[in-house]
C-alpha cells in the first residue's frame, strides 16, 4: 500500500512494551529511492531522550486510525542503541555498529533493494548477518532527509512548474514510488499531480531542485493526487498504468 510520508510524520511509535516517541523524519537513499531509516524523536519519552535511527526492518505496517507505527523492538533495545551524532552525516561505520547491535543482515550486501531481497523483512534473521561475516564489498550509498526535499522546485523539460508537496512510499518495500507535485503557485487553476520517481532526471540538493524528464503538458496531464484514495487498489492501479504509459 502507498503511504504519504508527510502524513506519517508525527505518528506515535509503539514499541513492544511501551510508546517511545514520534516519527520525526525519514532518511532515504537518493540512488535507489528507498527509505533506509526512520528518525525517531524520543526526547519526551525516554530518560536522556535523543533522536534514534530505526530501520524499516523493525517497522510494522502503520495504523492510520491510531496514527501510530509499530516498532518490533522493546524500549530498552532502542534506548541502548549506538548513539547518533547529531547534525553529522551517517557513516558506514555507524551503520555497521547499528546493524551489528540489532543482529540484522546488511542491506548494502547484494543487488536487491535490501541485500538480496526486495523488502527488509528477511534481514531481521540473525543468520543473515552471520552469512555475511568477512565480506567487505559494499555499494555506494547516499542518505538524505525526506523532509528536506519538501518544497523543492520542479523543473520540467520546457519550464519550471511547481514544487514537491509530498512523497509516496510503499509500506512493504519502503521504496519511494511517486512524488506529488503542487502546481498551484505556478499555474492558474493548478493542482497536485502524482509523478513516478522514474521520471526524476536529477535531484540537485545544492539548488533545491528536482528535474523531471517530462514536458509541462505531460505533467499537467498526469493523475491528480487524492490522498483519501491511497488505500484504494483501483487508484493505485491507475497510477501504475499512467506510469507505464508515460515511460
Amino acid at each position: 500500500m502507498l503511504r504519504s510520508m508527510e502524513t506519517l510524520l508525527g505518528y506515535h511509535l509503539d514499541a513492544k512494551d511501551d510508546r517511545l516517541g514520534r516519527c520525526k523524519d525519514f532518511l532515504f537513499d537518493d540512488r535507489d529511492w528507498v527509505v533506509r531509516y526512520m528518525v525517531a524523536d524520543t526526547h519526551r519519552w525516554l530518560p536522556g531522550g535523543r533522536n534514534v535511527l530505526i530501520s524499516p526492518i523493525s517497522l510494522g505496517i502503520p495504523h492510520e486510525e491510531e496514527k501510530a507505527i509499530p516498532v518490533k523492538l522493546n524500549v530498552d533495545q532502542i534506548k541502548d542503541s549506538p548513539p547518533l551524532e547529531e547534525n553529522r552525516p551517517i557513516s558506514r561505520e555507524y551503520e555497521l555498529r547499528l546493524f551489528q547491535y540489532y543482529g540484522y543482515g546488511f542491506y548494502w550486501m547484494g543487488n536487491g533493494l535490501w541485500g538480496t531481497h526486495p523488502h527488509p523483512g528477511p534481514l531481521v534473521d540473525t543468520q543473515a548477518l552471520d552469512e555475511q561475516e568477512g565480506r567487505t564489498e559494499e555499494r555506494e550509498y547516499h542518505l538524505r532527509s525526506a523532509s528536506e526535499i519538501d518544497g523543492y522546485s520542479i523543473r520540467a523539460l520546457d519550464d519550471n512548474l511547481g514544487h514537491v508537496d509530498d512523497i509516496l512510499v510503499d509500506d512493504v518495500s519502503w521504496q519511494i514510488q511517486y512524488l506529488v507535485i503542487n502546481t498551484r503557485n505556478w499555474l492558474p487553476g493548478g493542482k497536485r499531480i502524482v509523478v513516478p520517481r522514474q521520471a526524476v532526471a536529477e535531484l540537485s540538493w545544492p539548488q533545491q531542485l528536482v528535474k523531471i524528464d517530462r514536458t509541462e503538458d505531460q505533467i499537467k496531464a498526469g493523475i491528480e493526487y487524492e490522498p483519501d484514495r491511497l488505500a484504494d487498489p483501483n487508484y493505485e492501479a491507475r497510477l501504475e498504468q499512467a506510469s507505464r504509459k508515460a515511460a
